[in-house]
């Protein structure tokens, strides 16, 4: 596992302190990780949206009325629910 030293003002390093001493973390270095890792995930998320959102932009105009898009919507939930 590779290091890297990262600076702080006093009131991050005070706050990732409190995280560790909570218990849900080992050390800094864990809580860190954890960040890192949700990050990710939430970039990853983000660029699934824009993707679907682009796709959504680019297949034109819908021939069904909004109303029946959401009912077909709530169909689809309380068949999955």
């Amino acid at each position: 596992m590779a290091t890297m030293n990262v600076s702080l003002p006093d009131p991050m390093k005070t706050w990732v302190e409190t995280q560790v001493s909570t218990g849900h973390y080992s050390n800094a270095s864990d809580y860190v990780r954890d960040l890192i890792r949700r990050d990710q995930e939430y970039q990853d998320k983000r660029e699934t949206l824009i993707k679907a959102l682009i796709a959504g932009e680019n297949s034109g105009v819908a021939k069904r009325a909004l109303g029946d898009i959401w009912q077909g919507v709530k169909a689809r939930y309380e068949r999955d629910v």
